[in-house]
């Protein structure tokens, strides 16, 4: 399957940006989220990544002594490789539930112990996974919880935003991630002290850096003028497809990260102009977006063996793009030879578990078995949610995992 150059659909549903954006009256955006998710004004950084790091510096100072950080065994590796910037801090992978993006409990529970700094719960893919479970067995060893929903910016758990029901929370404002600031991030907790310790912590830890905003601000332009089908392939299609004629999928999803990759600075003022503008148009996209998936959603789960994620009972997520389960990695991999380079959004999310990205190793701890978490990745691809997927298209990617199944199933 192939579709012409000049239309790339983006694998993910980000809001585009409009002139007028840029030229919004100045407005802050730390209070335009803090109206719009209902939680204290958050305190911008220049990255999820960078919040991560100043939440951890900060329950490092809170809690001294303690020096084991429990993930997801199937995340970001920028989670990982922000364990680098905590002096003393150890990642511990944790396996996840069959099926789920949710916590192993078992697991979790054995991995807890007095010298656990926080357990990180991630909302992948804008779904909102189990934090309740979590807070219970990180509580029982006076550890802290933090809610990674960089792929979740407006979702939430019954009444309440993402990131109110662990000690601290925080958004990504990444290139793809919805909302975009062109790399930002959204960092706050519910606690008044805690929240002002964040505050000084950032102060201290987030620089003002020209080069950097002067970077960033380009590529926010750049965000502008090519976050469009028929100019995405001059600047994705032909990286995506570089990457994997050279057999490297990692780099084709861009999870070839490096701590050289993590800048930490203050968000410049005008970027944050720029998103506030746009936040205004975010309510509408995101409810948009929400039909959309729940239509395709019920497509996608009446393929034999597929499942897709979707949240439990009063939770409500986002849907930047749907994550789909194929029944092995074998019908997974002969969808992904056809659709990965089509142009039609279909991407993986992250390539390995956490033990798997040679950079990640250095900064691990003990690992016990990551199962359920590498069935995960070996199984998974996703479909973009992108207004500029039309039905038609989505028909050629039903087609083609149709086609996957049935192949697979009379060899």
């Amino acid at each position: 399957m192939s579709i012409s150059r000049r239309c790339e659909i983006p694998p993910t549903a980000g809001l585009p940006l409009e002139w007028e954006d840029f030229r919004a009256k100045p407005r802050s955006l730390s209070a335009t989220l803090a109206r719009f998710l209902s939680i204290p004004p958050p305190i911008m950084t220049c990255s999820g990544t960078a919040a991560l790091i100043m939440a951890l510096r900060t329950l490092q100072q809170r809690l001294p002594g303690r020096s084991r950080l429990i993930v997801p065994a199937y995340t970001c590796p920028l989670v990982a490789l922000a364990a680098h910037f905590c002096p003393g801090l150890k990642i511990i992978p944790c396996d996840l539930l069959p099926n789920s993006i949710d916590l192993c409990p078992q697991q979790l529970a054995s991995l807890c112990n007095e010298q656990t700094l926080a357990v990180v719960v991630t909302h992948l893919a804008g779904r909102v996974a189990d934090t309740d479970t979590a807070l219970a067995i990180a509580k029982s060893v006076g550890a802290a919880v933090i809610e990674d929903a960089a792929q979740s910016l407006g979702a939430q758990d019954g009444e309440d935003s993402l990131g109110l029901k662990g000690d601290i929370g925080f958004f990504s404002l990444a290139i793809g991630k919805g909302l975009t600031s062109a790399e930002g991030g959204v960092l706050f907790s519910r606690d008044a002290i805690l929240h002002q310790q964040l505050v000084a912590q950032c102060a201290n830890g987030l620089p003002t850096n020209i080069r950097w905003e002067i970077t960033r601000t380009l590529q926010l332009f750049s965000y502008k003028l090519f976050y469009r089908p028929d100019r995405l392939f001059w600047v994705y299609g032909r990286a995506l497809r570089r990457a994997i004629a050279r057999g490297d999928s990692v780099a084709a999803v861009g999870d070839d990260f490096s701590i050289a990759d993590i800048p930490l600075h203050r968000l410049g003022v005008k970027r944050q102009r720029v998103a506030a503008a746009a936040t205004a148009r975010l309510p509408a996209y995101l409810a948009e977006g929400k039909i959309r998936a729940q239509r395709r959603l019920a497509q996608l789960s009446q393929l034999p063996g597929v499942k897709v994620l979707d949240d439990g009972p009063g939770k409500q997520g986002v849907w930047p793009f749907l994550m789909v389960m194929m029944p092995s990695q074998r019908e997974r991999d002969a969808a992904m030879q056809r659709l990965w380079t089509a142009g039609l959004g279909v991407t993986r999310l992250f390539i390995n578990t956490l033990p798997d990205y040679p950079d990640v190793v250095p900064l691990l701890g003990d690992t016990l078995s990551l199962s359920n978490a590498q069935d995960f990745a070996r199984r998974t691809l996703s479909v973009s949610n992108s207004h500029w997927l039309t039905d038609e298209k989505f028909a050629a990617i039903l087609h083609v995992l149709r086609q996957s199944l049935l192949n697979a199933s009379s060899d």
